[in-house]
């Protein structure tokens, strides 16, 4: 048995395809000039071939030549063989030109009301057969997780301080004021007097945990106290969907990228702050030495949506 394994094993494509046009032309003169070679290299060839696999495939005669019982059954079959080969060939090439396979996306909250679902549109378009998985996740999880190659790529707020991930900025937008009372329109946002963060100075704050969003949380901080006093925290959440549904109930009030204000939520309005608001960056990370073609055009797709839709009341 572990001879023969080593027999078939010698068996190479151009064997195939030399006995391809052998078994079509039944002639070892024709076949070889349509393989541009002369005929006793093709005859030691085919030769080879029979002795790779144990069996006659030619009956020789003056005038040209037979196919035997299992030269037959190779010729009904090799034709599949080249079939699936050129298949082969082209996924092989479509994944390297990146259009298809399949590709891992981490994202914080705001990214989903931001530039993430137009970038998604735009790349399915352009890459139909390539698999997004998606899945929301904190800033420093993605960044775990993009170093252990688990994650493809991710919206990330900075700062990205691992030597091994590549990061490149998105956009930045300013941070508003969540508030609990009757929703109105988002487009009322700019419409609105701004609220001055000296008067929600008795509001307890809800806010994500330092170590998930240690920007944000320190800007937000930073913030409230520029406006003379320093909050008190009523609850630290790490979804944005949980900290605005906190603010509809009562708990707090929050500061929130700008473009949350697209989270509609009954009990939550949205207000410019009057103080001069820090600006919140996000952006794309990925594992450097993991680059390649289905990452550049995810990233293109991104910067394409962003140009098309800038962050709100950026």
């Amino acid at each position: 048995m572990m001879e023969k394994r080593s027999a078939l094993g010698r068996v190479e494509l151009r064997h195939l395809r030399y006995f391809a046009t052998v078994a079509r032309e039944l002639h070892f003169g024709r076949a070889a000039r349509l393989l541009n070679m002369s005929q006793p290299p093709l005859s030691v060839q085919i030769r080879r071939l029979e002795e790779h696999l144990g069996v006659q495939l030619f009956v020789r005669a003056s005038r040209g030549v037979e196919l035997t019982a299992a030269g037959a059954l190779l010729r009904d079959e090799v034709q599949g063989v080249f079939d699936r080969v050129n298949e082969l060939l082209l996924r092989v090439r479509a994944r390297a030109a990146g259009q298809t396979g399949s590709l891992r996306v981490g994202f914080v909250t705001p990214a989903a009301y931001g530039p993430m679902p137009e970038a998604l549109a735009l790349f399915r378009d352009a890459c139909p057969d390539v698999e997004l998985v998606l899945r929301e996740m904190t800033t420093d999880a993605q960044l775990e997780e993009l170093g252990q190659g688990s994650l493809d790529i991710g919206f990330v707020l900075p700062p990205v301080q691992r030597p091994d991930l590549a990061y490149e900025p998105l956009l930045s937008e300013p941070l508003i004021l969540a508030m609990p009372g009757e929703g109105r329109a988002r487009d009322d946002l700019e419409q609105a007097v701004p609220v001055s963060l000296r008067t929600m100075r008795d509001r307890p704050l809800v806010i994500f945990p330092r170590r998930h969003a240690p920007l944000l949380y320190d800007s937000i901080i930073a913030l409230c106290q520029r406006a003379g006093y320093t909050p008190s925290i009523a609850q630290q959440a790490i979804e944005m969907q949980t900290i605005v549904s906190l603010v509809a109930a009562g708990i707090g009030i929050a500061i929130v990228p700008s473009s949350v204000r697209r989270m509609a939520r009954h009990g939550v309005r949205y207000r410019r702050i009057r103080e001069r608001s820090a600006r919140i960056e996000m952006g794309l990370g990925w594992l450097a030495s993991r680059d390649s073609s289905l990452l550049r055009r995810f990233r293109a797709a991104v910067h394409a949506a962003v140009a098309r839709d800038p962050a709100p009341g950026s």
